[in-house]
């Protein structure tokens, strides 16, 4: 037995484009949901909206960041100033230049007689001032060179600065911002649930729709075709009757333009039908030119007249996606409220990392990588912004006013709906019954100018009468049995229970 379930199921689904596929209402359903495209978008933007939900949710988390950087500047920073660096370069020079000086300074206060002595010995100031000369020399230079080496180590060479850090960040306290923040990714992610329970519902609603359709068409070709045959089979009698002499040619002739107009309506009623299978494929995502046969083409009563349901609208308005989704827009506002107040408030984050850089700033701006650990803690306190962040406050708190305003609206609306959907119910359970009753008269009126008709009593165009009315019965007849069953259908559409 499973093994036929399966050959059969194969066979279904290796079904030829060309050959005939047999739908009934709940695969055209199941098709459309599998094959819409909307429906698609809709999973993907409920993907979307899972992500960000657990994108907020990271928020509460420690955040950890990399930073690095390279400058180069056309000058150092200089811990000395010019005047600093030249008395250090030549700080020897300006003491030698200095005792020499100081020393001419006192051999001209030498009296001439001691110098007369100190000729004498062969010590003139000139031998005495070579012989400072050369002593303080060598002592100006090594200075100036130690000079010149002070120099050179309080120079930080900072043309050429790489620095990096790694920090950590926690945030403590955001004025509430981060909570509110999650709750709209939550809010968002109920809202594409929505959307998409809303558009599932609206892809049933228009595949119930196509389907009926298709349904009332065929059977009104059928009705179109037996009426074409009908005619046909009067205009022979009528064409008999003339060549017998019982009957008039105006009278051929105006069967004549009934059967082309019965052929007329079926051309219409054939083009119609095959329209409608083409918006049926689409919806199902078949391809058009496809030949199917839906299940109740060939049902002989379409709708029965069926009870009323009891239905509250209370229960409608919390089952319709229309609303919760106006909900989650009345919620989201009110979140975003709470974050833009967030801005008048205090915001505090501890943070801490790693610095590094080159020059070492802490070892005499050494030419090598080191660093610094370092923790802290970041405190943002609005003081005064013009009342930016009131104005948004407000305009926030405006459209959640208008949110509220809307859902209450379409509250009603769909309350309206909802009667007016059980109205409808009844009114077409009435129309059902009256269609029936008239198709019985139709088909006893029918019967009966048939039968006058062959006896010669009454004309052709009594026949015609008595059939045309049986066309219209039988036509609002199948229009009844679909408006039955759209009726049931939009009753739950507007209940928000359409399975």
């Amino acid at each position: 037995m499973n093994k036929i379930l399966l050959f059969s199921l194969f066979a279904c689904l290796t079904t030829p484009v060309g050959a005939q596929q047999l739908l009934t209402l709940d695969s055209c359903r199941a098709m459309a949901l599998r094959n819409n495209k909307q429906l698609r978008v809709s999973r993907v933007k409920q993907d979307v909206a899972a992500n960000l939900r657990k994108s907020a949710r990271t928020k509460y988390l420690p955040h950890v960041s990399a930073l690095g950087g390279y400058e180069w500047t056309s000058k150092e920073i200089s811990l000395l100033n010019d005047d600093q660096k030249s008395s250090l370069s030549n700080m020897g020079t300006n003491l030698t230049s200095g005792i020499q000086e100081k020393a001419g300074e006192a051999m001209q206060n030498v009296p001439q007689s001691v110098w007369q002595i100190l000729g004498g010995l062969g010590i003139t100031p000139a031998s005495i001032q070579e012989g400072i000369g050369n002593i303080l020399n060598p002592m100006g230079n090594a200075l100036n060179q130690t000079g010149q080496r002070i120099v050179d180590a309080f120079r930080s060479d900072t043309r050429n600065v790489f620095a990096g850090a790694v920090m950590v960040t926690q945030p403590v306290f955001m004025g509430g911002a981060i909570i509110a923040m999650n709750k709209m990714a939550d809010i968002g992610e109920q809202y594409a649930a929505n959307s998409a329970e809303a558009k599932r519902q609206l892809t049933l609603y228009q595949i119930d729709q196509a389907y009926w359709q298709v349904v009332s068409l065929k059977h009104k070709q059928k009705l179109a075709q037996s009426f074409v045959d009908l005619v046909k089979k009067l205009d022979d009698d009528v064409q008999k009757m003339i060549e017998e002499g019982f009957a008039t040619r105006s009278e051929g002739l105006s069967v004549s333009v009934k059967v082309n107009e019965a052929e007329m309506a079926l051309m219409q009623v054939n083009d119609g039908l095959t329209l409608s299978k083409m918006l049926l494929c689409q919806l199902c995502g078949l391809p058009m030119n496809g030949q199917v046969t839906l299940a109740d083409e060939d049902s002989e009563a379409l709708g029965a007249v069926e009870l009323t349901p009891k239905v509250d609208a209370g229960q409608a308005a919390g089952n319709r996606p229309e609303l919760k989704q106006l909900q989650n827009v009345v919620d989201m506002s009110r979140q975003l409220t709470k974050i833009l107040k967030a801005g008048n408030l205090p915001q505090v984050a501890l943070t801490g990392g790693y610095l590094v850089s080159n020059p070492n700033l802490y070892n005499g701006f050494q030419k090598k990588f080191d660093g610094v650990w370092n923790v802290g803690v970041l405190v943002r306190v609005p003081i005064w912004n013009w009342g930016d962040v009131a104005y948004k406050v407000r305009a926030s708190k405006g459209a959640t006013t208008i949110a509220n305003l809307e859902l209450e609206d379409v509250r009603e609306k769909i309350e309206l709906q909802v009667n007016q959907s059980v109205f409808h119910v009844e009114e077409a359970n009435k129309k059902l019954e009256m269609a029936k009753a008239n198709t019985l008269k139709a088909d006893e009126n029918l019967r009966t100018a048939n039968l006058g008709f062959h006896e010669g009593v009454i004309s052709a165009t009594t026949v015609m009468e008595a059939q045309t009315a049986w066309l219209q019965a039988q036509s609002q007849k199948i229009d009844a049995e679909i408006d039955v069953k759209l009726s049931q259908v939009n009753l739950q559409k507007a209940m928000g229970t359409l399975e």
